[in-house]
């Protein structure tokens, strides 16, 4: 399909953009996050060597993934302690909840393949993920490129409660679970290609730039 980001209709850009501002103003950095595992799905589905089209799925479902966290308390998303079983419960929502965002984007087949890609973005392989605990090809090949990419970014910069690991340990991980967790063949292209070209991308928001965001500074 021909489809690129100047193509998309504007009004749905707008809804995504108000989308982003309203996760931006609930927390910062969350919406960072986001925009990090936007700009590392576009890149590994270019290593993977996707369509242009889903390559571009890659990019939007990255950019939304978590948006729906804005709607769990952000005592529980900022906790700096073990969470409860309750509250674990609770954040494990996020992925319908970000799903359900996005019901005014779904006049375009396009988005309504973003929002599959959003819905289960952690399911695992093993079938051990959330929230309907699909197992190897039933879950959408790009819910799986993304739980690579927003693993390794959550694992790889710091949060309140939790200092970033370095580099070699997050590789050591997507490794140790790669055929469990994460789509084997995808951690290895994600871990090859990030050490032979991604090591050195300054990935801070005020780096990225993404041309879909209107307000991109």
């Amino acid at each position: 399909m021909g489809l690129n980001w100047g193509s998309l209709p504007q009004e749905l850009i707008v809804e995504v953009n108000s989308i982003l501002d309203r996760l931006k103003e609930y927390d910062e950095e969350i919406y960072k996050h986001c925009v990090r595992v936007s700009y590392l799905s576009r890149f590994l589905a270019e290593h993977a060597q996707l369509s242009p089209y889903d390559c571009l799925v890659a990019q939007f479902a990255g950019l939304l993934h978590d948006a729906g966290k804005m709607d769990v308390p952000i005592e529980i998303v900022n906790k700096p302690a073990a969470l409860t079983d309750e509250e674990y419960e609770v954040v494990r929502s996020h992925p319908e909840k970000s799903a359900a965002l996005m019901e005014p984007l779904l006049s375009s087949s396009f988005f309504r393949d973003v929002q599959m890609a959003v819905l289960h973005h952690h399911e695992r392989i093993d079938g051990r993920g959330y929230p309907f605990k699909l197992s190897g090809e039933e879950i959408p090949y790009i819910s799986r490129l993304i739980l690579v990419v927003d693993t390794f970014d959550a694992m790889t910069y710091d949060r309140p409660y939790r200092k970033g690991l370095p580099m070699e340990v997050a590789y050591d991980e997507l490794e140790k679970h790669s055929g469990t967790q994460f789509d084997a063949e995808l951690a290895d292209i994600f871990i090859q290609s990030f050490i032979e070209f991604g090591e050195d991308i300054e990935r801070e928001d005020n780096i990225i730039q993404l041309p879909f965001l209107v307000n991109a500074a």
